[in-house]
Formats: structure tokens, C-alpha cells, sequence
């Protein structure tokens, strides 16, 4: 099989070698990659520093990241592969180059997607004060009636929580009474009322 190659080597254009010399190393490089991805082994040994919290809560999954090493990798495979087929179908040098070109741009494009959506897959595990509204509750500390103080309730909102409190009813409602959350002020106060 290499002798045969050998000797089609020897008959090739200029253009089909340059091709061959993209298809191939770049294919090896790209199931290397591949197989590491599987396996797991493309984010072996990494260590994190710095404050671990701000980090957390600034990290909106991956970026939408068109040239990245991988991308490139799949670029010049796809490009190496198109072409070679392109000049075994006696399309013209130049129609051969543009259409290489635009399946590993497109290729790039897809790989890059891929990876952004698959970012935005991660789950958000920050409480949301507002996922509490229409929940029901029970009251740890009486809560003042008028917003005249505040009081805490116990909810079960993605665990559950002590959180402060205020209402508008007439009348202080005492500690073990069952509430409702009717809104969320400042982002940090529940507004509750009896839950009748």
C-alpha cells in the first residue's frame, strides 16, 4: 500500500501534495484530540488559584470561541480532505480551493457552537430570590405587622432557607404561622402574607 502511494506520490500535482500534507497529519492530531475529549485527558491535572467564589459567580459558561486550537485542527482536516476529493473529481484549482476553504470555515463554525452550547448547558446553582414568590413558608421570627420590622421565615427554595421578612396585613404574624410569598424587595426581603 505505501509503494502504491509511493508512486502516486510521484504523479501528483503540486496542489493534490499540499493537500496530502494537511489531510493527513491534521486528521491524526484531530482523533488524538478526539480520543482525549472521550477519555477525558484534555483536563488532566489542572489546578485552580484565586478567590474561588468571585470566580464562581462571574463564570457565564464558554465564550464563543471561532479560533481555538481545536477549531483550527478541524479547520485543516476538513480542508485537506475536501480537497483531495475536489481535485479526484478534476474540479479546477481555484474552484478546489474555495470549496476546501468554506467546508473547514464551516466546520470551524460548527466545532465552535458546538462548544459554546454546550457551555450554556451548565446549571446555575444561585439561589434566586425570586424563584420564592407563590411558595409557601412558615414563620421563625414573628414578622411585625406594616412593615414595621422584620421578622425570618423558613422555605424550602433550592434547600431550604432562612430568609428575612416583612408584611403589610394589619397584625404582627407570629412564629410557626404558615405564609405565602407575595414579592421580593430590594433582592434580599421577602414580602409574605397568611396563607389562608
Amino acid at each position: 500500500m505505501m509503494e502504491s502511494f509511493a508512486q502516486s506520490w510521484e504523479t501528483m500535482i503540486l496542489l493534490e501534495k499540499i493537500y496530502w500534507c494537511f489531510a493527513i497529519p491534521f486528521s491524526l492530531v484531530f482523533i488524538i484530540q478526539v480520543l482525549l475529549t472521550i477519555l477525558g485527558s484534555d483536563m488532566h491535572d489542572i489546578e485552580a488559584s484565586g478567590d474561588v467564589d468571585v470566580s464562581i459567580e462571574s463564570d457565564h459558561g464558554i465564550e464563543f470561541q471561532f479560533l481555538s486550537l481545536k477549531n483550527i485542527v478541524a479547520f485543516f482536516t476538513i480542508f485537506g480532505w475536501t480537497g483531495i476529493i475536489c481535485l479526484n473529481l478534476n474540479l479546477s484549482t481555484w474552484t478546489t480551493i474555495l470549496i476546501s476553504t468554506l467546508c473547514g470555515l464551516v466546520m470551524m463554525l460548527m466545532m465552535a457552537s458546538i462548544m459554546y452550547l454546550m457551555g450554556k448547558l451548565t446549571e446555575n446553582g444561585t439561589f434566586q430570590m425570586k424563584s420564592t414568590i407563590g411558595k409557601s413558608g412558615t414563620v421563625y421570627l414573628t414578622i411585625p405587622a406594616k412593615r414595621n420590622g422584620r421578622g425570618q421565615i423558613q422555605i424550602n427554595a433550592q434547600g431550604y432557607r432562612t430568609i428575612d421578612a416583612v408584611t403589610d396585613n394589619n397584625e404582627d404574624i407570629a412564629t410557626g404561622a404558615i405564609i405565602e410569598v407575595v414579592d421580593v424587595l430590594n433582592n434580599d426581603i421577602l414580602l409574605v402574607k397568611i396563607n389562608k
